[in-house]
């Protein structure tokens, strides 16, 4: 493959490193502190990200007219941008109505950016047949790097804080703020990206003859519309609340950074590990292997407190999530002409957005109910049934030609 093409596909993924991995992931690693000082409920902490899930639902819905307006590439900078002023503007603010506001926000400009650059990834795999799997694994694979960036950036600006000024009241605000600065730094790296594949990608018309009569229906993708919903209900709680229940187990600081990184290296990983299986998956077979595995890794942290298999946990869950995207973006374009795609992913975003709304406030909910550190597990163990679930359904997807 030409190395033009993997350093565009890097570049590229920063995209879903700004949208996932620091807009939405971060937040993991902010809740137990934000918790603690401004006294929320487990419900009122997961209804935060609930509100990020509600916005990038209504981002998904507008996307396709924006992006037939604007195009792909400047949806993309243009929600980058957005999606970095927002997230320091959730410094300012200690009122819970005026965050959960910036928490939506910031799924907007988030759904705008991670749908516009799943778009371009596919245009870019388009160039390489052949290595679609590895190029697509690459895109959303980048959230891994937003995860591990995260990971070391909270505790590290959390401390920061606490050394300057020990009594000074919400320190948390200078990871947002830092985090903020991250997103704009890579906002400015995917300025060549987007320019680049401008003048490499074919345009969406160019579809093999005989394939241009293949349209995006709801009900031809059914099945698999319906194991990435309940993907979605299922994964958002694992990321929202696992910080949580580790530091509820008593993991100290440092253990929970290394058990963070190594979930975000094991992301980057995975466009690596899956690149096969979804070049080779036309149907829902992909999406329902890879549902399945995360539900194991779900619920290993809600069986046992065993650090190794803590560790084990969060490597498996790392290496697979994000390929459960990835496998939706290649299942659209198996079995679509490149005109459908835009409609295809952004179908799937969609239904995908509808279940992260449900999840992080069932399991805040449950997790509030008696038992303390047993409510926090038996979220857990609702998420996993939900990727299970989801495994399910995906299985009866059938490919369309």
């Amino acid at each position: 493959m030409p190395r033009s093409l993997l350093g565009l596909a890097v570049a590229l993924s920063l995209g879903a490193a700004i949208s996932l991995g620091v807009t939405r992931f971060a937040y993991g690693l902010l809740l137990p502190p934000m918790r603690a000082d401004l006294q929320w409920s487990y419900t009122l902490a997961g209804a935060m990200n609930t509100a990020n899930a509600l916005g990038y639902l209504l981002g998904a819905l507008v996307t396709p007219r924006l992006m037939a307006r604007l195009g792909p590439s400047r949806l993309l900078l243009g929600g980058a941008l957005l999606a970095s002023v927002f997230m320091g503007l959730s410094g300012f603010f200690t009122d819970a109505t005026a965050l959960l506001a910036q928490r939506l926000l910031a799924g907007v400009a988030s759904a705008f950016v991670f749908i516009a650059g799943g778009l371009l990834a596919a245009r870019l795999g388009a160039l390489q047949p052949q290595r679609m799997g590895l190029l697509l694994g690459l895109y959303y694979g980048g959230t891994g790097l937003g995860i591990v960036l995260s990971a070391l950036l909270v505790p590290a600006m959390l401390q920061a804080a606490a050394q300057m000024r020990p009594d000074m009241a919400h320190g948390w605000a200078w990871a947002w703020w830092a985090l903020a600065v991250a997103c704009l730094a890579a906002t400015a790296v995917l300025v060549w990206p987007t320019r680049a594949l401008q003048a490499l990608a074919p345009p969406p018309a160019a579809a093999a003859a005989g394939a241009v009569a293949l349209r995006f229906t709801w009900r031809a993708f059914a099945p698999g519309l319906a194991g990435y919903a309940m993907f979605g209900v299922g994964y958002i709680g694992y990321m929202t609340f696992v910080i949580a229940l580790l530091r509820e187990q008593g993991v100290g600081p440092g253990a929970v950074t290394l058990f963070y990184a190594l979930l975000g290296v094991a992301v980057v990983a995975s466009s690596r590990i899956w690149a096969g299986l979804l070049d080779r998956a036309k149907g829902g077979g992909a999406l329902a292997t890879l549902n399945g595995l995360l539900g194991c890794a779900t619920l290993l942290p809600a069986l046992t407190a065993t650090w190794p298999l803590v560790l084990l946990s969060g490597l498996v869950f790392g290496a697979v999530f994000l390929s459960v995207v990835a496998s939706t973006t290649a299942l659209v374009r198996h079995n679509l002409p490149p005109a459908q795609w835009a409609a295809g992913i952004s179908a799937f975003t969609i239904v995908f957005a509808a279940g992260q709304i449900v999840g992080p406030t069932v399991v805040g909910w449950i997790a509030d109910g008696p038992g303390g550190l047993a409510g926090l597990e038996k979220g857990l163990v609702f998420s996993a049934l939900a990727l299970w679930v989801g495994a399910l359904l995906a299985w009866r997807q059938k490919p369309l030609a």
